[in-house]
């Protein structure tokens, strides 16, 4: 199913390093392909590289900002790809957190997928929240306050705003499918 996302706008943030290729670049796409105008933003802005799986590096992708200076005021999702070093140096970042806690705040969707929900545990919104995430932020996530599901996606609307989570790449067909019907709502 492929939604109408004309007028919507996406925001996907980023570290400059270790950035599960997948988990970027097939969101960015498919929501572009849905008709939403998608922004890829990074700490230091500039280009950004990716990996396959933790362990090789893979292409280099420009960014279209810094996350310095961005508003959830100008964006409709946030949506957070995984790979380890990326979601490590995501979650230290204080402008990554910021804009996690104001989409929250103003009832937005986020999207996070792999260890990309390390970022939203820093950032203090997932106490009380149903998540799924890679297996080994598990542990992390339930001492935060969520609950932690084995899905596919999980789609979990508490709280005022929409979280969508997904475990790893092979998930990502249906993460992407979720967050088209989450902006098409």
């Amino acid at each position: 199913m492929s939604a109408n996302l004309q007028g919507k706008k996406v925001l996907i943030i980023t570290a400059n390093a270790g950035i599960e290729r997948d988990e970027l670049l097939r969101p960015l796409q498919a929501l572009k392909d849905q008709g939403a105008s998608v922004s890829h933003a990074s700490i230091q802005g500039g280009e950004a590289q990716t990996w396959l799986k933790d362990s090789e590096k893979d292409v280099t992708v420009n960014s279209d900002a810094r996350l310095q200076g961005l508003s959830a005021a100008d964006y409709d999702a946030l949506v957070i790809p995984g790979g380890t070093v990326n979601a490590d140096t995501l979650r230290q970042d204080a402008d990554a957190q910021r804009l996690v806690r104001e989409f929250a705040e103003a009832g937005k969707t986020v999207a996070a997928i792999c260890h990309g929900p390390w970022l939203l545990i820093d950032a203090g919104v997932v106490s009380g929240k149903t998540l799924t995430s890679y297996s080994s932020v598990r542990t992390d996530l339930a001492n935060a306050g969520a609950e932690w599901v084995d899905a596919q996606v999980k789609v979990c609307p508490a709280q005022g705003w929409t979280l969508i989570t997904s475990r790893n790449p092979n998930d990502l067909p249906a993460f992407n499918e979720a967050i088209g019907q989450a902006l098409a709502a």
